[in-house]
């Protein structure tokens, strides 16, 4: 694991977008996950700033993948992970709407199956954007969650239904259900790539990077796979033993190695 300590949130979202950028460069055709949530917001704006002013490669070729739903939102709702995907990133790429996935909502009891087997078609997922919980969940797989779990329902706690009652009219508005990208799912992406921002993530990050692999951490499974970037702002990276470490090792890092 390269843990990158930044000075700012737009920070991050440069460096993130300078990684999957050199990815599209070497392979055009690439797959990428793609995370919803506030983390990730400031590297797709960035993506898209660039995007918007000519100097970004293109997105043609792109697939992409969501890594979870709600269950019980009619298809077209604005709080659906696919429209959202649609609205903060994907359509201002020019990435066609029939080149990203999402797990089938209408049909739960069959969908983690069958959208296991569409990552595995296209031929994994390259780069996997992730943001973390401030529980440490991953996705929506919470404490407790299977550390080899794949694409299923997940029934969402009290906690997280009040956490995302601000995108709706009430907790009540908020789906009991979604689907979501199991961990081990998440495992067999070649890449990935976490970003993080903000004080109130420095426990989670800390206890992720630091701390044991654990079902109780559901982040610390990042810990088991070859290729995984954590991006953090000044204060995500507060609560960190060695700090001081990585930003010395980051500092050092030869250029040609990139992300």
């Amino acid at each position: 694991m390269e843990v990158v300590p930044l000075a700012t949130a737009a920070e991050v979202g440069a460096v993130a977008a300078d990684a999957i950028e050199a990815l599209l460069r070497s392979r055009p055709s690439a797959v990428l996950g793609l995370a919803t949530g506030s983390s990730p917001l400031p590297a797709y704006q960035e993506l898209v700033r660039r995007h918007r002013d000519g100097t970004a490669p293109s997105y043609d070729a792109v697939r992409c993948f969501t890594l979870d739903e709600y269950v019980g939102l009619p298809a077209g709702h604005p709080e659906t992970y696919r429209e959202t995907i649609f609205r903060e990133l994907t359509d201002a790429l020019g990435i066609a709407r029939d080149r990203v996935s999402s797990p089938d909502a209408s049909d739960p009891e069959h969908a983690g199956p069958g959208y296991e087997e569409a990552i595995l078609a296209a031929g994994g997922v390259d780069l996997q954007v992730l943001g973390i919980g401030a529980d440490g969940h991953l996705a929506f797989n919470e404490p407790g969650s299977s550390l080899a779990s794949a694409t299923r329902m997940k029934t969402l706690t009290d906690q997280t239904r009040r956490d995302n009652a601000r995108f709706f009219g009430s907790v009540d508005d908020v789906p009991r259900h979604v689907l979501t990208q199991g961990l081990g799912t998440i495992l067999r992406a070649r890449h990935l790539l976490l970003v993080a921002t903000g004080a109130g993530k420095a426990a989670a990050i800390a206890a992720a990077v630091e701390g044991p692999v654990s079902a109780s951490c559901p982040a610390s499974v990042l810990q088991l796979h070859p290729h995984a970037t954590v991006l953090l702002d000044e204060p995500a990276a507060s609560g960190l033993d060695r700090l001081e470490h990585y930003r010395e090792v980051y500092a050092g890092k030869p250029v040609w190695q990139g992300l």
